[in-house]
């Protein structure tokens, strides 16, 4: 046989066939075929492509191409601003592999389905005992929808007001998702500045909020890493009749930090890629959205329920005012594909963790975010220094007195991923321009840490 019909054993079209096909419709050449194309439209340099290559050389030069690469795994890596390097456990990733979880399909079919509402069950489960709420839905696309669909539940809940006031320390990212989605829906968006502390200000939040408020939402940990106060937000928006709506990035701090719903926020929505999600090129992620009991039939996406029959109790998708069941105009979401399979990565890993291992993993982060604030408050060189003085959970944000790109290439020559420029974030960032935002996980260790001051020490 023809070496090249071997190598081409993947494209049904090899040198024989093709001669084979010619033949049979009576022309000489595949030029032919384009006879009546007129010359000129021909290109007179087509690219010289490389002859096929054998499985062999094909790894060979793949591997070359490769080697070009930094591989994330040989860097310390800080980065963070609401997408974290956490641990994902080898059993998950293997358990994925199993052909009854590998669909993006919605278990419309609750009898032949009851494995994958039983998962999505205790996703719902575990969010909502993490954020102290109620109802939890069976996840959302990831953190920027889950803070849009959010917001328009509590629009759809408070009915003919025009108006969601937002803390300006919520991400950049997620602010700017739903200000396209509002833009054409005849909503304003009503941006409150942080204090010179970094967080939001209870009175200028307070000042903004009016009668046409429907939701008031604030971050925590907040863009900068801050704590931010809960009550702050639902006192503000309960005083005017609105929602309180409370966004979370990092879904570890839900592990120590008073949780939204004991603060009274009304709707708790974010990302939780945290859990056993690996960073990949930025997806795919997981939202989370959890609510009140009192406002269940305004949550979005797909809910799982757990219903009693005569045989005992099975799981069945509920609540389903959506647009595939009812118009479209009044469906509560027009968010369609399903998270299931991330979401049962992240229930497999909380499941793995429990809450000692979940309460253990967040002490860890917090406690190397706070080693290294403290040793950059030693520094004493007068170049760095940590940004604001409230209390962090495992991000912070780093005042550099040099340019900011030289101190993260200065860290990148160090095996050290040094974290993500506020600026990049929010351009135009003006009197945070020099702030970059560094996270720890549990996967740093105390040796990269003290890597890491070592290179602040040598401007």
């Amino acid at each position: 046989a023809d070496a090249r019909e071997i190598l081409m054993r993947y494209i049904p079209n090899s040198p024989a066939e093709q001669a084979d096909l010619l033949r049979e419709i009576g022309v000489a050449s595949v030029d032919d075929l384009f006879a009546t194309v007129p010359r000129e439209v021909f290109r007179q340099d087509p690219p010289p492509l490389a002859p096929p290559m054998s499985e062999i050389e094909l790894r060979r030069a793949l591997g070359a191409m490769a080697v070009k690469n930094a591989a994330a795994t040989c860097f310390a890596s800080f980065l963070g601003a609401g997408l974290y390097g956490h641990h994902a456990p080898a059993f998950v990733s293997q358990l994925l592999l199993r052909g009854e979880f590998l669909t993006s399909y919605t278990p419309y079919q609750p009898e032949v389905s009851q494995g994958t509402l039983t998962a999505i069950w205790e996703f719902q489960s575990h969010v909502a005992l993490l954020t102290g709420l109620d109802v939890a839905n069976a996840s959302m696309y990831e953190g920027a929808t889950a803070f849009v669909e959010a917001v328009l539940m509590a629009e759809r809940l408070t009915k003919k007001r025009t108006k969601v006031v937002v803390s300006r320390t919520i991400h950049p990212e997620y602010l700017a998702t739903l200000k396209t989605y509002l833009a054409y829906l005849g909503l304003e968006v009503v941006e409150v500045p942080a204090g010179a502390d970094g967080v939001t200000s209870g009175a200028a939040l307070a000042a903004a909020v009016d009668e046409a408020t429907f939701a008031v939402a604030v971050q925590s940990p907040n863009v900068f890493g801050l704590v931010e106060d809960w009550s702050v937000a639902s006192e503000a928006a309960h005083a005017q009749g609105a929602l309180a709506v409370g966004v979370v990035n990092e879904a570890f701090s839900l592990a120590l930090l008073t949780p939204p719903g004991a603060a009274g926020i009304d709707i708790a929505c974010g990302e939780a890629a945290s859990f056993g999600v690996p960073a990949s090129f930025g997806g795919p992620l997981i939202g989370f959205l959890a609510c009140r009991d009192a406002f269940k039939r305004q949550i979005p996406g797909r809910l799982a329920g757990r219903l009693e029959t005569p045989e005992g109790p099975v799981f069945a998708l509920t609540l389903s005012t959506r647009e595939q069941h009812i118009r479209r105009e009044k469906a509560t979401s027009n968010i369609c594909s399903n998270q299931g399979l991330i979401a049962l990565m992240a229930t497999m890993t909380l499941t793995a963790l429990g809450k000692h291992g979940l309460r253990e993993t967040a002490l860890q982060c917090l406690s190397k975010s706070e080693y290294l604030k403290s040793g950059v408050k030693a520094l004493g060189n007068g170049k760095f220094a940590v940004a604001f003085p409230g209390a962090t959970f495992n991000e912070f944000a780093l005042r550099c007195g040099p340019p900011v790109a030289e101190v993260l290439a200065a860290l990148e020559k160090a095996q050290i991923l040094g974290g993500v420029p506020y600026a990049r974030l929010a351009p135009g960032a003006g009197e945070h321009e020099d702030l970059l935002l560094v996270a720890t996980t549990e996967r740093i260790r105390r040796e990269d840490l003290d890597r890491f001051l070592d290179v602040l020490k040598g401007f």
